[in-house]
């Protein structure tokens, strides 16, 4: 099987982990000499060491520790990717430019977002509106159900505009 550079990029459907895929994708980076997704592959990685888990000392003082690699989910790792995301589009806002390399690559990586018209299917079907004295308040149940595939600012767009 030959590797080509289009293969970069994960979705939730691959049997891998987006944290292996990622590992894949940088040894493909680095025999092919492709520099963006190289760099662009060590600057999520490099970010890991930020993600913790909660402990408790011996003497009852709460702490964190970093994750181990075994730890980390993929939605630790899209949280990464989409902060990542949001940084470099506010660097081409600054720049007045409209997208990147960068910004392509760490796209791939994402899942699809669910779409407006799913948003809405979904909450006719699973939420009361009326149980709740405002709308904004079923947030919670529709970002729980779709997790990382929906962006929150469309959700909330779409409580305040009405269905």
């Amino acid at each position: 099987m030959t590797e080509t550079l289009s293969a970069h990029g994960w979705n939730p459907d691959l049997p891998l982990s987006l944290q292996d895929k990622l590992r894949e994708d940088l040894k493909l980076a680095l025999r092919s000499r492709h520099d963006g997704l190289k760099n662009t592959i060590r600057q999520i990685m490099s970010e890991f060491f930020k993600l913790t888990v909660p402990v408790t000392l011996e003497g009852g003082k709460k702490s964190t520790r970093p994750k181990k690699a075994e730890e980390i989910t993929n939605d630790d790792v899209i949280g990464i990717i989409q902060g990542l995301i949001k940084s470099e589009r506010i660097v081409l806002e600054a720049k007045k430019e409209a997208s990147s390399e960068y910004l392509r690559i760490l796209e791939s990586y994402l899942p699809r977002q669910a779409s407006r018209d799913e948003i809405v299917a979904w909450i006719k079907a699973n939420i009361d509106l009326g149980q709740y004295q405002n709308r904004m308040q079923a947030m919670g149940a529709i970002m729980k159900h779709f997790g990382k595939t929906a962006d929150g600012k469309l959700v909330n767009q779409i409580l305040r505009d009405g269905l």
